[in-house]
């Protein structure tokens, strides 16, 4: 421990020739150096000069510090803070809010033991949590036109979404892609053919055009006998 004594101190004790009651006194600063010891307090209290003092409670705050004549002076956390462990601050840590405009919404509200817990609002999935508590939301995917929703997003998940297969369509809001209609088995005219995005377009019923048609040449073969 001779390294914790400083260099000037040395010198000087040794620039006195070790006159009478030099050595007594360096031998003194040595024992002193070498049996040094740190105050070390047990748990759930805390050093304050050369004393240990009781740390406050969970819910509260240290108003001042003890004495050799009383223990430490303790006071609840105000409104709007809290303490969720024993402590030695003298004073208590505000309580967050859960801010909307981040996709947020009050679980649990703040007590003097306990933080407000946060989760995501309506369609946002909590992307960053702390415990049980929700520290940043973003909101759900939305399956694009040509996709269709494989997974609901929930509060701790997005959305999931799957690209439609050849032959079905979606315009991003089913469950599963359709399959596009066949007009031709509907006995209907195919106008549109279908597309990953929308179904096939149908017009009339192609038994009314077979008619028409048949209508039409009967009435040219009556005109061409009779005129």
């Amino acid at each position: 421990m001779l390294c914790c004594v400083s260099t000037w101190k040395l010198k000087t004790l040794f620039s006195e020739r070790m006159r009478p009651g030099s050595a007594a006194v360096f031998l003194s600063l040595l024992m002193n150096v070498s049996t040094g010891q740190t105050l070390t307090c047990p748990q759930k209290q805390y050093q304050i000069n050369d004393r240990c003092c009781p740390m406050c409670p969970a819910g509260g705050r240290v108003y001042a510090d003890c004495t050799e004549s009383r223990s430490t002076d303790c006071k609840p956390c105000p409104e709007g803070t809290f303490m969720d462990h024993p402590t030695s601050r003298p004073v208590c840590y505000n309580c967050k809010s859960c801010d909307e405009g981040s996709g947020l919404k009050m679980k649990t509200s703040c007590t003097i033991v306990s933080d407000t817990v946060c989760e995501p609002l309506e369609g946002f999935y909590c992307s960053d949590s702390r415990k049980d508590d929700c520290v940043e939301a973003r909101k759900h995917r939305r399956c694009k036109p040509g996709e269709y929703i494989r997974e609901h997003g929930t509060s701790s998940t997005d959305t999931v979404c799957s690209i439609c297969s050849d032959g079905t369509f979606s315009n991003g809001t089913f469950p599963s892609c359709q399959k596009h209609t066949q007009c031709e088995s509907k006995g209907r005219e195919l106008l549109r053919p279908g597309t990953e995005t929308e179904d096939a377009q149908c017009g009339g019923l192609l038994l009314h055009r077979t008619v028409l048609i048949n209508s039409l040449l009967l009435l040219c073969c009556l005109y061409s006998l009779y005129f």
